[in-house]
């Protein structure tokens, strides 16, 4: 047992976590739109390295959670499909890592060098 004050004592509750934003390829698509204004689908298929099938089921669950807006268009009349993040999706996040850190700080193991 440590010698931490209750009031000091972390929390670990798993709950805190966003379950639409946890899963790998939902997470990695986040960040990158995050980077960016905005980015194709091929764009960011590439970017995070995820299957057209895959990508598209996981924008579509950001999309659903009001994480993400997909915009489609035409150009040179071949269909063009953007997204971008919205203000709850880029809330979500940060408040995702903020969890995330809490769950990291303070940990000998965990500290960079």
């Amino acid at each position: 047992m440590t010698s931490e004050s209750s009031t000091e004592k972390k929390d670990f509750n798993h709950q805190l976590l966003d379950k639409v934003i946890h899963a790998r390829i939902r997470f990695a698509a986040l960040a990158y739109l995050l980077s960016v204004r905005e980015a194709s689908f091929v764009e960011l298929r590439d970017s995070i390295k995820a299957t057209d099938g895959n990508l598209s089921i996981h924008l579509r669950k950001l999309e659903a959670a009001g994480y993400v807006e997909c915009m489609k268009s035409f150009e040179s009349r071949k269909p063009l499909t953007n997204y971008r993040v919205t203000d709850e999706g880029r809330q979500a996040f940060m408040r995702h890592r903020r969890h995330v850190d809490m769950f990291c700080d303070h940990s000998p193991e965990l500290q960079l060098a």
